[in-house]
């Protein structure tokens, strides 16, 4: 029996806003959180100017830690997609339970699962029955075959434009805030056709580190990168330390084209 039957007919070939996948690289940033329609606002403007594909921002945030700020909830979606339809960019944002879909796809361009519920199979069934485009981490613990039978899950119920995001696993190396497993970026176009992205930014937990990750991730051959970028990073009210300013943010999606235009020109896969 084909464990991934439903994952195999998958293709790449879909759009977010007016941009296929496959069709070049596809760069996706904003803050961790949505913490103003100011905060987001500016966030857009940079990425905008930067050429940036999508914004991102968490409007729903799962904290380990119940007294961290856990997000706007749907004010944040609003100014999420404000800032969108403003700067022209498609947005994405994390939904954490099936009950939040109904809302979300009023705001969203394509939903994110992130990495604490790559098994939450519930949500996963609920958003395979969404036609809105998925963006699905791996668990901090999964292994490349248990992240694919989870998407398998969102597959089965008809959704088929799933991005697959390597954003780092735990190991027992703590010099980073995770170990990013760029070596799943081959096997997982070894064995299925979906589009695959990483987010240094998690894997990092650094902004110094996140550049070298990212140029690496792409010439492992990912399709595209989600990463965090805030106007302030300083007075970001969540993951302070990992996120670009926007000097960073413009001077890395210059050095990613040139890195993915050198891959492309040589097939280097």
């Amino acid at each position: 029996m084909n464990k991934l039957k439903n994952l195999r007919n998958c293709r790449p070939n879909f759009k977010i806003g007016s941009k296929e996948l496959g069709t070049g690289l596809f760069i996706i940033a904003g803050p961790c959180a949505v913490e103003s329609r100011e905060q987001i606002m500016e966030s857009a403007k940079i990425i905008s100017e930067a050429g940036a594909d999508m914004l991102r921002g968490g409007a729903f945030k799962p904290r380990t830690s119940i007294h961290s700020f856990q997000g706007l909830g749907e004010k944040g979606l609003k100014f999420l997609k404000e800032a969108g339809l403003k700067y022209g960019l498609p947005v994405v944002s994390e939904i954490t339970s099936a009950e939040q879909i109904k809302t979300a796809e009023k705001y969203l361009d394509a939903f994110q699962i992130g990495a604490r519920n790559v098994q939450n199979y519930e949500l996963l069934k609920a958003v395979g029955k969404s036609k809105k485009p998925v963006l699905f981490k791996n668990g901090l613990g999964t292994t490349t075959e248990e992240w694919l039978n989870a998407a398998e899950y969102i597959a089965s119920g008809g959704n088929h434009k799933i991005i697959l995001v390597q954003r780092g696993i735990r190991t027992f190396e703590d010099s980073t805030r995770f170990t990013l497993d760029i070596s799943s970026v081959p096997v997982i176009k070894s064995r299925v056709n979906l589009p695959v992205f990483i987010d240094p930014s998690h894997a990092a937990g650094s902004s110094k580190l996140v550049p070298p990750l990212a140029i690496a991730g792409i010439a492992a051959g990912a399709d595209g990168i989600l990463v965090e970028v805030h106007p302030s990073p300083e007075k970001a009210m969540s993951d302070q330390k990992q996120q670009l300013n926007g000097r960073e943010f413009t001077l890395l999606a210059e050095k990613l084209r040139k890195t993915h235009k050198f891959i492309e020109a040589y097939k280097l896969h």
